[in-house]
């Protein structure tokens, strides 16, 4: 009852009427300007604003025509060895000799090149079309490199012309020297199986691993150069003190197209 006759007795008096009503404080107006100017500036780069994405994927450093997997013509038994992995090779140059049942046959090169890998020993029986050797198509060592990335291929189309591209190199210490910068020069836009990329880098094992997961896509990135003792742009000022090789591996981290905020809301 105490309280009742209070409230009464509060609503009873009229000099209480004519005080102004205070909706907010100051502090609350401020809020809810910088809530509205939020909301605000959010509406506007949902609209006109874009979100820059990226996918990695594994990639190799190679020169631009890649390398071709050279295979026995004959069965039999190697008895010499013409050649050394890294020597520089003509067209049609005498690899290995094989011993057959119809005499010696000459293993020679498809076409010039740097013999990357040599499978083959004196003494080995050989079958046909047994894999011997590996050769790298490259007119000259100082033949520029170029990287190629396998990223899966739900995002090729999302892969614009001149993308930028970051590689992390598996020779060279990051944190001290950065990363390979370049762009993309193309887009394969065909998946490309197991033995398209064995026969590409030379290497069928390689061919199995970058298809583990399902067929990639090749996408061929030019290194940006610049004068450094590599011969290529870093994001450090110098990069590495010593030159890459061919056949490096890298992981590759490429710019996809923006995309506009807006478009994650629409159905």
């Amino acid at each position: 009852m105490q309280f009742r006759r209070q409230a009464l007795s509060k609503l009873q008096s009229p000099e209480d009427l004519d005080l102004p009503v205070r909706f907010a404080r100051p502090q609350g107006w401020l809020v809810l300007a910088v809530t509205v100017v939020a909301i605000g500036a959010g509406s506007v780069w949902a609209v006109t604003g874009s979100v820059a994405s990226t996918v990695s994927a594994p990639a190799v450093l190679t020169h631009g025509e890649g390398s071709y997997i050279l295979q026995s013509p004959a069965a039999g038994q190697v008895t010499a060895v013409l050649a050394e992995e890294g020597q520089q090779l003509p067209a049609n140059a005498p690899l290995l000799k094989v011993r057959t049942a119809q005499g010696d046959t000459v293993v020679r090169t498809v076409a010039a090149g740097r013999l990357t890998a040599l499978a083959a020993t004196i003494g080995q029986i050989i079958g046909t079309g047994a894999n011997v050797a590996a050769v790298e198509k490259v007119a000259s060592p100082k033949d520029p490199l170029y990287a190629t990335v396998y990223v899966p291929a739900e995002n090729a189309a999302a892969i614009p012309e001149d993308a930028a591209v970051d590689l992390t190199v598996q020779t060279v210490p990051t944190q001290r020297y950065g990363v390979l910068r370049g762009h993309v020069k193309s887009v394969d836009r065909a998946a490309q199986s197991a033995q398209q990329i064995a026969a590409f880098l030379g290497d069928s094992q390689l061919g199995e691993q970058f298809t583990s997961k399902g067929r990639p896509v090749a996408v061929l990135v030019k290194l940006d150069t610049a004068k450094t003792k590599s011969g290529y742009r870093w994001s450090s000022a110098e990069g590495p003190p010593f030159t890459l090789d061919s056949m490096t591996f890298a992981s590759g981290s490429i710019k996809l197209a923006d995309q506009r905020p807006v478009d994650w809301l629409l159905p």
